[in-house]
Order: C-alpha cells, then sequence, then structure tokens
C-alpha cells in the first residue's frame, strides 16, 4: 500500500480508511451542497436533499420539550453506567415495551450508546471476527457498510430481492445466500420497517426469518429503528412479540433518530437476553457513550404519556401525508415507485430515464438531477439495488412546501434529461 499525501504516516487500517473511504458519494455531496439549501426567498435555487432519512416535519410537536427549561440533577455531570445509568433505562424499558417492543422488557435487557451505528458496529464486533459474514437483504440501507465494515472488519454477504417478488426475502433467499458466500455466514441484519422499501413486514415473515435463524444458530439483529414511524394498513410487529424470550441469538436495535425526529442527539438502544454480548458491549462503551445531558432530555420525552400520544399521532398523520404529496407527483407524470407503509422514503424506479441499463447510466442521471436540478436522491449503486434506476427518495427531509419544490424539480429535470 502506497503511502499519499491524506495517508502519510497512518497505519495500515488508517491508509485503508483514506484510500478506499466508505462514505458514499451522495453523501459526501450532500455535506458539501447542503451549506447553501433551499429557501424561497432568500435562496431559490437551493440545495433540496431527498437523500438523507430524516424528519423534518415534526419540529413543532418536538421544539417545546427541546426549549423546556428543566431540572437537570448533578449527577448528570458525572460518570455513569457507560451504557445508560439505571434509572434512565429503567424508564426506557417502560416505554419500549408499551410502544415499541409490544411486550415487558427490564432494564438489564437494554443498552444504550450514541446512536443506532454505535450500537451496531459494538454489537457486531462481539458477535463476529473479522472476515466473517453478516446477511444483509438488498436494496438496502446504505450506511450498514460503514457501520459493519469500517472497523469491524466484517464482508456484509448480500441477499437480493427481485423487484418482481416485491423485494421479499425468506428462508428460500437466505439459504441461497449462505450457500454462495465466499466467507463463513455469523449473523443476519433485517431490517422492518425496510430501509430503503418502507415495507412493514407482518408476523407470519419475521417468524419465518426468525425460525431460519434459530434452526442454523445464526445470530439475527432486527433493527427496528423505525417502529412507531408506520402509516400505512400494516401495523408494526416486533420482533420481540415472537417470543416469550429472545434468547442468545436474538438481538433488537431501536433508536430516537428517526421515531423522535433526533438524530443530531445520537442515542440508540440494543435489546438483548445475552449476558455475553451485555459484557462485550460494556467493555467497549466508554468510546461511544451518550451524555448524561442527552439522556435527561430524552427521559422527559419518553415519560410524558400524554405529550406521546399527541407526538406519534401528529407524527405518522404528517409522514403518511408527505407520502401521498410524492406518490401522487409520481403518478401524474407516470414515474413509478414501490409505495412505502412506513418510514421517510419511497423507492423510485427510473429505470426508463435510463440511456441504457449500466451503472454509469444510473451516475450520469443521478449526477444531472444533482447539478441541474440541485435535488440530491440516493442512487441505486449506494443501495445494492438489483437493477441500475431505482432510486430512494426521502419525502420526510424537508417541510411539505420545499418538498413541493423539490418534486417539481424532479420530474422537470427528467424531461430535459429526456431531450438534453
Amino acid at each position: 500500500m502506497t503511502d499519499t499525501p491524506q495517508s502519510q504516516g497512518l497505519s495500515r487500517r488508517g491508509r485503508a480508511l483514506v484510500d478506499s473511504p466508505s462514505m458514499p458519494t451522495y453523501l459526501l455531496e450532500h455535506f458539501v451542497r447542503s451549506a447553501e439549501p433551499y429557501d424561497a426567498a432568500s435562496s431559490p435555487h437551493g440545495y433540496i436533499p431527498f437523500c438523507v432519512a430524516e424528519n423534518s416535519l415534526v419540529w413543532d410537536l418536538i421544539e417545546p420539550k427541546v426549549t423546556a427549561a428543566r431540572a437537570i440533577e448533578p449527577r448528570v455531570l458525572g460518570y455513569d453506567d457507560m451504557v445508560g445509568p439505571l434509572h434512565f433505562r429503567e424508564a426506557l424499558a417502560t416505554f419500549m415495551s408499551k410502544w415499541v417492543l409490544g411486550r415487558p422488557v427490564r432494564a438489564e435487557q437494554l443498552a444504550v450508546l450514541a446512536g443506532a451505528g454505535s450500537i451496531l458496529e459494538t454489537l457486531f464486533y462481539t458477535l463476529a471476527d473479522a472476515g466473517e459474514g453478516v446477511l444483509v437483504p438488498t436494496p438496502s440501507y446504505a450506511g450498514f457498510w460503514m457501520d459493519l465494515e469500517g472497523r469491524d472488519g466484517l464482508s456484509i454477504v448480500e441477499v437480493p430481492g427481485r423487484s418482481d417478488a416485491q423485494f421479499r426475502i425468506g428462508p428460500a433467499e437466505l439459504d441461497a445466500a449462505v450457500a454462495t458466500a465466499e466467507v463463513p455466514v455469523r449473523a443476519l441484519l433485517f431490517t422492518s420497517p425496510n430501509n430503503p422499501l418502507g415495507t412493514v413486514y407482518g408476523p407470519e415473515e419475521l417468524e419465518a426469518i426468525l425460525a431460519w435463524a434459530e434452526a442454523r444458530q445464526i445470530h439475527v439483529v432486527f433493527d427496528e429503528v423505525y417502529a412507531l414511524s408506520v402509516f400505512g394498513e400494516q401495523a408494526f410487529t416486533s420482533a420481540a412479540t415472537l417470543r416469550e424470550e429472545l434468547g442468545d441469538y436474538v438481538h433488537i436495535v431501536w433508536a430516537f433518530s428517526k421515531d423522535f425526529a433526533a438524530s443530531g442527539l445520537r442515542c440508540g438502544v440494543l435489546v438483548s437476553d445475552n449476558a455475553g454480548v451485555h459484557a462485550g458491549v460494556s467493555s467497549l462503551s466508554y468510546w461511544s457513550c451518550c451524555s448524561g445531558d442527552t439522556l435527561a432530555l430524552l427521559k422527559d420525552w419518553i415519560t410524558d404519556e400524554a405529550w406521546l400520544d399527541t407526538y406519534v399521532q401528529g407524527m405518522r398523520s404528517r409522514l403518511g401525508e408527505a407520502h401521498r404529496t410524492v406518490t401522487a407527483h409520481l403518478a401524474a407524470h407516470d414515474v413509478a415507485c414501490v409505495p412505502s407503509e412506513a418510514a421517510f422514503f419511497v423507492l423510485v424506479d427510473l429505470r426508463a430515464h435510463l440511456d441504457e441499463p449500466t451503472w454509469q447510466a444510473e451516475e450520469d442521471l443521478w449526477r444531472w438531477l444533482l447539478d441541474e436540478a440541485n435535488l440530491n436522491l440516493t442512487p441505486g449503486v449506494a443501495l445494492r439495488s438489483e437493477h441500475p434506476g431505482l432510486f430512494r427518495l426521502c419525502f420526510a427531509s424537508v417541510p411539505p412546501a420545499t418538498l413541493q419544490v423539490g418534486m417539481n424539480r424532479l420530474t422537470a429535470a427528467l424531461t430535459s434529461y429526456a431531450s438534453r
């Protein structure tokens, strides 16, 4: 490995990170362009991010909780359990039992770290050794590659979903992925509600996934970070409701980032019955623990039942309205998409707009939308999608008025691309 000016003097691992950064191009572009965002008055041609899964629709519902003065106990300023103080995890257990998991859970089954990404990286460090594989159904959230491969040194084994089967994954697809994997498979990471599809899996589908993993003693991690962000007819089912006890091979991840529009506060939660996993996570928690002040703020949210009722109902209603705005606009312009049942996005099918069915043609279209419309969608290559031309569009990332501007820009740019 040859040193570059950036990697001069770094370790071998450090040089590898510099030479092959795991952050996808669309996110690098986002961080540059977000310095000049769209504003109807001051920046009408400004940047609109349809590529970041954040909920910008509920600030007015959360603002009173964020800005209200609150009593801070002295212990908030001191050291405490790095996986979350017991008093916070007790409150969190009560909240998650009712709102997320659908059955009782104890504080001792929970660990809290600085975001779902930190939970995943630390959890998988305890579950698998470098070079081992983790099954991930695709198309997928692009960040899993950063979470698992960057420092843990794991290999993601893709389980391809087919568009002609609504991207559904079951035991047959999992068996095929294991049979063709070039590394030993240690775990499965399964997301429900799904990112980027917005699919909510029912009890039967989840039971099939869980039974498959249990039969093979493969760890299965259920990513349930959009548990409350469901606006369709299919109700959310947590994997926790399928078993009286999770056992040693089943783990659940949730976070405040999505359901509470608080990605900047960095608070993720692990639910596990495995004592060894908790010991391993605890031993690494010093480097990714949550701020005591953050947990004091969040404790106020999750213990206010009246506010929770109002917030969740309002959040779901606004997500549903934004989803209807996007799907109606796309249908009116004959642009196909996969309608969602939850979360912040739809998968938009722009294959008909590619010059040819190649990844280069997808990149050309993505770049056109970025440069001509100042609009950033997540391209299919980052999602590891089956075909070029499937883009994730995050409809909750901007306020409703900006969403409509962005949709108008999108369809106008598609027209100009075809006639360029």
